[in-house]
């Protein structure tokens, strides 16, 4: 999902992150207090594994915890350095404990337990698409509405894309950045034309070398001349 709904950066194509775009329109499952606390208490018991493991083994690195378990799940074998972090960070438990916590999830949801990560991420799209016809009605499934405001904006934006687009949306390349001014205004311009109400970073992490202050530039300047609409940091046509 943070995949298809963040940005890109770099001549790498490394994906960003984008708050905005990641996380307030993900659509979460709507669980009963009993799987509440199902999903917490094995939430909590990766997180005390994690913190346990890494403080009996120092040099014990996350992301060498989660490359030996990929590979785990690969069934490759391991290299020497690797049988080390299988061993100090007792991979086959954390392995379990994730996948504990995939059943949990994936029943919360009502979905079996077997689905691969494409249709997972069909899935999430479909459901994303469903929330934001229910908030165009007035329906809005807060996550945390004790922190939530009612009165705020909806959070279901879209992405733009169909269930059956996603997988290929998250293998998608960036566009290359012109160096015609008038080619840089089109481009900019066409990546609001979904709808979407995108910040600079959004804009900026479709295209190769643009410069944020540039991008920045382009879209105030269109916000002026009235041809793009502004809305608090973000912008839409």
């Amino acid at each position: 999902w943070a995949l298809a709904a963040g940005g890109h950066l770099g001549v790498g194509n490394d994906p960003v992150y984008v708050k905005t775009r990641c996380f307030d329109t993900f659509p979460f499952p709507i669980c009963s207090e009993e799987q509440k606390v199902s999903i917490r208490a094995r939430a909590e018991e990766l997180d005390a594994h994690r913190k346990r493991q890494q403080g009996l083994f120092p040099n014990l690195k996350m992301t060498d915890m989660y490359n030996v378990l990929e590979k785990l799940r690969a069934g490759e074998p391991l290299e020497e350095r690797e049988q080390e972090v299988y061993e100090e960070g007792l991979i086959a438990v954390l392995k379990e404990i994730h996948d504990k916590l995939d059943i949990a999830v994936a029943d919360a949801y009502g979905w079996p337990a077997n689905l691969t990560s494409d249709e997972i991420l069909q899935r999430v799209v479909a459901l994303n698409a469903e929330r934001a016809r229910e908030e165009q009605n007035g329906t809005i499934r807060w996550l945390r509405p004790e922190y939530q405001q009612p009165q705020a904006v909806a959070v279901q934006t879209g992405l733009g894309i169909t269930a059956e687009q996603a997988p290929a949306a998250v293998r998608a390349k960036k566009l290359e950045w012109p160096s015609a001014l008038s080619e840089q205004v089109q481009l900019v311009k066409d990546s609001l034309r979904s709808n979407q109400m995108l910040g600079v970073d959004e804009v900026a992490g479709r295209f190769i070398r643009a410069r944020r202050t540039r991008i920045q530039e382009i879209l105030e300047t269109l916000a002026a001349l009235g041809q793009i609409r502004r809305v608090n940091d973000r912008y839409v046509i």
